[in-house]
């Protein structure tokens, strides 16, 4: 225990992507290292061997580039196809036709923290773990943060930048069960296609692959979306019951599945609310949690912390939250509504899903709507 208090100008609560690229961001804008704070639960040892891939979209490796947090290990992608299982129609975007080295990129999370993390320590930033906030009462002037270490911390302004996953998360105003689970793995195929991703609709959810090189020789980041009654079945099977099932669902693309890692699975669902007060503001997983779809959700926070970034650097204040606020109402309208009628316009069965298959061929036919939409999914609303 100590009596001591730390008084900072921003205290980010949650040392994720998210929270440390708005450190990063802050330092890059002149805000002096010992004046934010970062409070996180985990050692920074235990953040970065978290094996869990992500999907970076153009528009992300450049709020990286700003804080020199990239380049970093990851793999291009320079065309997404999307279809849907069983029905006509599909659509390709390529990175050609907005002449750009990639639409986007696959990394480990770990890698991204260790990348940020790094140019956190450059800058001096203060970083506080393994340690979690116990308690908090927000002032008029600030807000006083007690951890769980017994350490205190006064800060002008608090951000909450650790939102977790939707089966731990308390409800907010904009919510979703989307009675699906998504188990992820690392797999194999027969004949890769280099640099291409692709989002396969199902009857039961989207099924994603992410091309992915790495060391363990698995070629691609599996996300894949079921029942939650099946995704359990599913996670128990054999890798050969197991690989033969995602071939059925998948199809022949790829030629075969021949080797998986082992699976994990979580529960998805929509949890968004834009919550701030005078002094506190929620940015991230912690304001917003999608489904995986189109993988918009860590993208969208860090489109956040650079905005945040950007109004604290002119001063910890009430203002700074409220201009943050407007400016990021409308990105994150239009990305949280875009990715919750992809997650549930294109699942299930009925007679609607030949159209919906249809509407896919159209998208890649009509030029200007595909570059549009990949625009969003790059960039978000600008």
């Amino acid at each position: 225990m100590t009596d001591e208090r730390m008084e900072v100008d921003v205290a980010i609560c949650g040392a994720g992507p998210v929270g440390l690229a708005l450190a990063a961001h802050l330092a890059r804008r002149g805000v002096e290292g010992s004046r934010i704070a970062l409070i996180d639960g985990k050692s920074l040892g235990q953040a970065i061997t978290d094996p869990r891939s992500i999907a970076l979209s153009w528009g992300s490796v450049q709020l990286l580039e700003e804080v020199r947090a990239w380049p970093l290990p990851a793999t291009p992608i320079h065309e997404i196809h999307v279809s849907r299982r069983g029905q006509l129609g599909r659509s390709l975007m390529d990175r050609a036709e907005h002449k750009l080295p990639a639409l986007g990129y696959v990394a480990r999370y770990g890698d991204v923290v260790d990348a940020l993390a790094r140019a956190c320590d450059k800058a001096g930033v203060a970083t506080l773990r393994p340690a979690r906030v116990a308690s908090f009462d927000e002032e008029d002037d600030g807000v006083a943060l007690r951890l769980d270490d017994g350490r205190a911390v006064f800060a002008r302004v608090a951000v909450q930048a650790e939102g977790g996953v939707f089966g731990q998360q308390d409800g907010k105003a904009q919510q979703r069960d989307y009675g699906q689970t998504a188990l992820i793995a690392r797999v194999s195929v027969s004949q890769p296609f280099a640099h291409r991703a692709f989002e396969r609709f199902t009857e039961e959810g989207p099924l994603a692959l992410l091309p992915q090189d790495g060391g363990d020789g698995h070629q691609y980041a599996l996300v894949w979306c079921m029942r939650p009654e099946r995704a359990l079945d599913v996670q128990l099977l054999d890798d050969a019951a197991f690989l033969t099932q995602l071939g059925e669902a998948f199809g022949t693309r790829l030629g075969t599945f021949t080797a998986a890692s082992p699976r994990v699975a979580f529960a998805l669902g929509l949890n968004a609310e834009a919550r701030a007060t005078a002094r506190t503001v929620a940015i991230g997983n912690a304001a917003q949690t999608l489904h995986p779809v189109a993988g918009q959700g860590l993208n969208l926070g860090l489109r956040d912390a650079a905005v945040l970034a950007r109004q604290l650097a002119r001063g910890a204040t009430p203002g700074a939250v409220e201009g943050f606020m407007r400016e990021r109402a409308q990105d994150r309208r239009l990305t949280i509504s875009l990715t919750d009628t992809m997650a549930r316009a294109f699942t299930g069965a009925g007679p609607l899903q030949p159209l919906l298959g249809l509407s896919l061929a159209a998208l890649d036919l009509v030029k200007p709507a595909r570059l549009l939409l990949a625009d969003l999914m790059m960039f978000g609303r600008r």
